[in-house]
């Protein structure tokens, strides 16, 4: 028993290996179906809006489909000429960030503190942190660039839908698994939607304060708030830093503090007023699971896979969760349970 238990299990992470290994050789083809995924979910909510209202089912597909074009194609109208300005003013910052790095390398060494010595300009780069806005919106930009066969698989996905159960049905009479796989696609559209609706929220408020402020690509930067707000706990601050520092380039220290401030209080108020209003249940994710979580899909897809860490692993902590002989996983991507009240006290009066 304990070598087939073992085999089972050096053939199970095999099979994974092998899984992981071939969805990273085809990531150019997967990173949009899981975006086009992505967007089908969002766009499920009002296609059944509609059909509530009487319209027929394809005729509601077709709406949100448009839609959803329409919205792509501003979007895209909007932030395509920023990026591009972005992109070719890039290489100036850059060069600023490293001239202010030298003058305060020099400062510190007429302090009698010479941070060469130790390497810390080797190994923190302030002018990488910039480039990370550019590479995660070009990643974005590079799916998207398959924009016809995203919206086509939205349109067939969302055509789809009303037959899934029906198929799930066919292939299981017991109604068991599809009861389970329909509560994972109603968790993962539940959130996908609501926190759709807060980093939406998130991005214009951001885009409005640094465009009041004056800072350049306010655009740019409401719009990197908006994606990396899917990222639960760190998104908010891997958001912020690009923009802080080019604040720092550019603004005066008043500005540089106000700028801090959007961020702080924007966050702050979506974070602990709107987000538990709209989401109630949390993600469900430890703080080290979801930084994997980013790490990890980012390697698998890119930017896409940055962009979809969350819903992916929310999927795997429940798919583990189902089978008996993985549930331990679920169980370490979840946050620590709450202690247990300390009855010690009460215990003690009892005897009393």
């Amino acid at each position: 028993m304990n070598e087939n238990g073992l085999r089972d299990g050096v053939l199970t992470l095999a099979g994974i290996a092998l899984l992981l290994a071939m969805l990273r050789m085809s990531a150019e083809i997967v990173a949009p179906i899981l975006l086009a995924l992505f967007i089908a979910i969002i766009a499920a909510s009002p296609v059944e809006w509609l059909k509530q209202r009487g319209i027929p089912s394809i005729w509601s597909v077709i709406i949100v489909v448009v839609a959803v074009v329409v919205i792509l194609v501003l979007g895209a109208s909007m932030l395509g000429g920023t990026f591009v300005q972005f992109n070719e003013a890039l290489p100036g910052y850059q060069s600023r960030m490293d001239e202010l790095t030298n003058r305060l390398s020099t400062w510190l060494a007429a302090k009698g503190i010479n941070i060469d010595d130790v390497g810390i300009l080797d190994a923190v780069d302030p002018s990488a942190v910039m480039g990370f806005a550019n590479n995660l919106v070009a990643g974005i930009g590079d799916t998207l660039s398959n924009a016809f066969l995203i919206i086509f698989i939205v349109l067939f996905m969302l055509s789809e839908a009303s037959g899934f159960p029906r198929k799930m049905a066919a292939m299981d009479s017991s109604g068991k698994n599809l009861q389970y796989i329909a509560d994972i696609v109603q968790s993962v559209n539940r959130y996908v939607s609501a926190k759709t609706v807060v980093s939406l929220v998130t991005g214009i408020l951001i885009w409005i304060g640094l465009e009041l402020v004056g800072l350049d690509f306010a655009p740019l930067w409401g719009f990197l708030a908006f994606l990396l707000n899917f990222v639960p706990n760190i998104g908010s601050v891997l958001a912020a830093v690009p923009a802080v520092l080019l604040a720092m380039l550019l603004l005066d220290p008043t500005q540089i503090l106000t700028v801090i401030a959007i961020y702080v209080v924007v966050n702050m108020v979506i974070g602990n007023v709107l987000e538990p209003t709209i989401m109630g249940k949390r993600v469900g994710l430890s703080v080290l699971t979801v930084f994997l979580s980013l790490v990890f899909w980012g390697w698998m897809f890119g930017a896409v896979g940055m962009l979809l860490s969350v819903p992916l692993s929310m999927v795997v902590k429940y798919a583990a969760m189902a089978n008996p002989r993985t549930q331990w996983l679920a169980v370490l991507m979840e946050p620590a349970p709450a202690e247990a009240p300390d009855d010690s006290g009460s215990d003690a009066k009892k005897k009393d």
